[in-house]
């Protein structure tokens, strides 16, 4: 299980249209859609962390919005190794931190498109940041079959990363025998299972090819700002 959740460097090359041959606007336009990303940062060892796990499962039923799970490790040393939970995931919330102006990461935290965080217990201020992400301008980004668009548009000066992710969309109850949540089930829903760095965008239409999703599990794609960077857009299947 641990396995699908490793982050894999799939490729580290910049995709440019003239390889890939034509634009992404005209491949799938029908599918395209602007989405919201909101992503949690928990841990099933956090006894502040089960009423922002509920909040998750609320947003993403929202067709808007696409909400991610990330499990972090550093509750794990309290009692409690979190199921879903790998170094990676936690790097990736210590990316963010300092554009985000913290000290260091804290469970339950929610960051919104990149740009903006809350404690993730809030969900009025969650939603009040995702009416404000509404207002950004939408990079067109789609996916069809197994095969990932993106339109042109601009890219920042050292391009964007184009992230891939798995996830499990079904509500996942884990019931916990120590640590903080001793005796309590949690249910997770949106659970990520893998990260993988396809590349970078430049600017251009283009179109990619990517791998089969594992069964049970959905696609999505980020299309972010280096370094813990605003989301510039997202789809998924």
């Amino acid at each position: 299980m641990g396995s699908r959740r490793n982050i894999r460097y799939l490729c580290a090359v910049s995709v440019a249209a003239g390889l890939l041959g034509f634009g992404a606007s005209s491949a799938f336009a029908d599918n395209a859609k602007p989405l919201t990303v909101v992503e949690l940062f928990t841990s099933q060892g956090c006894s502040s962390c089960p009423p922002t796990n509920a909040n998750l499962i609320e947003i993403s039923k929202r067709p808007d919005v696409l909400a991610l799970s990330f499990g972090v490790t550093y509750w794990d040393r309290l009692g409690w190794k979190d199921i879903f939970a790998t170094p990676e995931y936690t790097d990736r919330q210590i990316t963010y931190e300092t554009p985000l102006g913290r000290d260091g990461p804290f469970t339950p935290q929610v960051v919104v498109n990149g740009r903006a965080d809350v404690v993730g217990n809030r969900i009025s201020e969650i939603n009040g940041l995702i009416a404000d992400g509404q207002k950004l301008e939408a990079l067109s980004v789609s996916i069809k079959d197994h095969s990932l668009a993106i339109d042109a548009g601009k890219a920042p000066a050292k391009g964007a990363d184009i992230w891939l992710v798995t996830y499990d969309d079904h509500t996942v109850n884990v019931p916990v025998s120590r640590g903080e949540n001793t005796g309590h089930t949690l249910p997770h829903k949106n659970v990520v299972h893998s990260l993988s760095n396809l590349g970078t965008w430049n600017g251009n239409a283009v179109t990619l090819d990517i791998p089969a999703t594992k069964p049970g599990l959905r696609t999505a794609v980020l299309i972010q700002t280096p370094n813990g960077g605003p989301i510039l857009a997202a789809a998924t299947n």
